[in-house]
């Protein structure tokens, strides 16, 4: 995601940024590290509930010892907080290492205490995710930005902003239907998800209501910003790759009720997310092509 930003859109406009490839390379790797960090940490936390809900795919206390688990977590946050602290200083922005030792508290926090607080979990992670957009923004743009080049700069940031509430609400619909996949474990483990507060078929009526939240502001956003620009070829990707699988999603929840099914829903989300993602170069094309004819 993180790298389709940089080269499929930030690198196409006119502005200078403040990274080389190398240092944005570095900022990737630092988000991969917090990120792989935290799922150790999850997956140290929630063994009884794994062994519930993925038997298959249990790591920690089958494959790793829970005393190894948490050396790798330590390596991993620790390694991911120094590169975040390298790139602080590159950028002359020695408190953003406050951002990075931040994700790393948080991801701690979810895996031991916030995962097990009604719906404040799912917010956490989806946050987690809109804001590894945002970092972008914090990182390449904002260091480099002046009193000459702050509106288009805003501008930039705007868009990244977008991105990053839509990868949020699309991620904390994918949480409550992976809580509704993962009910028979979180119920015997004292979870306190939606679907164990309101049970399985309130909370997959929730999740339909949901994801009318997306598709009613990507349906006015395809039509404000892209088709009143006439941005028609993505347009139609918006349409085929984002709305109609949406609508898919919206048929898929109404009959699910099976783990299987749920986890289909889940599955099929990811594939709208990176869809998602993958729109800011179809759009940066289209406004190329539409400039160039």
């Amino acid at each position: 995601m993180q790298l389709v930003f940089r080269y499929g859109f930030l690198k196409q406009q006119d502005i200078w940024l403040s990274l080389s490839d190398f240092q944005y390379a570095l900022l990737v790797l630092a988000t991969v590290l917090l990120a792989a960090g935290g799922y150790v940490i999850n997956d140290i936390f929630d063994q009884d509930t794994d062994t519930d809900n993925k038997p298959n795919k249990v790591i920690v206390g089958k494959s790793i010892s829970e005393g190894n688990a948490y050396y790798i977590y330590a390596g991993l946050t620790l390694a991911g907080v120094a590169v975040g602290m390298y790139l602080s200083n590159v950028i002359q922005k020695p408190g953003f290492i406050s951002i990075f030792i931040f994700i790393a508290a948080l991801l701690y926090f979810y895996a031991t205490t916030l995962k097990q607080t009604l719906l404040l979990g799912n917010i956490v992670v989806a946050a987690l995710l809109g804001f590894s957009v945002l970092i972008i923004g914090f990182f390449d743009l904002f260091p480099t930005t002046y009193e000459g080049n702050a509106d288009k700069m805003a501008l930039l940031f705007s868009i990244l902003k977008d991105y990053a509430v839509f990868a949020f609400i699309l991620n904390f619909i994918r949480e409550i239907v992976k809580d509704l996949e993962d009910f028979g474990g979180d119920y015997k483990q004292g979870m306190r998800t939606l679907p164990i507060v309101l049970g399985v078929a309130k909370t997959s009526k929730v999740a339909v209501g949901l994801f009318f939240v997306p598709l009613l502001i990507l349906c006015y956003y395809l039509n404000t910003n892209i088709l009143e620009n006439n941005l028609y070829i993505a347009t139609i990707y918006g349409l085929i790759f984002i709305i109609a699988p949406l609508l898919l999603c919206i048929i898929q929840m109404f009959s699910a009720k099976t783990k299987k099914e749920f986890h289909q829903v889940s599955t099929f989300l990811k594939w709208i997310i990176f869809f998602g993602i993958l729109s800011i170069v179809v759009i940066n094309f289209n406004i190329n092509y539409n400039a160039t004819r």
